[in-house]
């Protein structure tokens, strides 16, 4: 059974479809082959149940690196490399780093877990807030920054860890 549509009639009532909530494209009066009436926000919620479970979704921490703004002087430091924690700074050989907010803290992360191997979705986890989707490339692109921007003797401190993740390697 096939269904036509009539071209005379070109709206709808959209009461119950404020233009703000579709893009142009999609609002139904701007496509009348749409019937309202087939559309979810129309339909009747006699097909939901008093007695459904409501199921809580983890949500996403926005603040995956601690605040150190709050503690007094804590300062990680390896063979010139130094990262104050509540001043936000890092230095390399007394050159100041102009390091991105991730950066600094997977750095701060790797540099106070010394010889830890960390993977990449413990690594997004602890600094970005939540897990990598396995989706990109994410990690392995702010530890390449990392490495150009501490340069010379300790990017390679900054050691990968084939097929598993990152650790940082403290000098002797």
């Amino acid at each position: 059974m096939t269904h036509a549509v009539s071209a005379a009639r070109t709206s709808y009532p959209t009461a119950a479809y404020p233009a703000s909530a579709y893009p142009a494209a999609a609002h139904p009066a701007v496509h009348p082959a749409v019937h309202p009436a087939a559309h979810p926000a129309a339909r009747p919620a006699a097909h939901l149940s008093a007695a459904a479970p409501v199921v809580a979704l983890p949500t996403r921490t926005l603040h995956a690196v601690p605040d150190y703004t709050e503690v007094a002087d804590i300062v990680l430091e390896d063979d010139g490399l130094r990262l104050d924690l509540s001043g936000r700074t890092a230095t390399v050989d007394d050159r100041v780093l102009q390091l991105t907010y991730l950066e600094f803290g997977l750095l701060a992360h790797l540099l106070g877990n010394p010889r830890r191997v960390f993977t990449r979705r413990q690594l997004m986890d602890a600094v970005w807030g939540y897990p990598d989707s396995g989706e990109g490339r994410t990690v392995d692109v702010h530890v390449a920054r990392l490495r150009r921007k501490v340069g010379g003797r300790h990017k390679r401190r900054l050691s990968t860890v084939h097929r598993v993740g990152y650790k940082y390697l403290p000098s002797v």
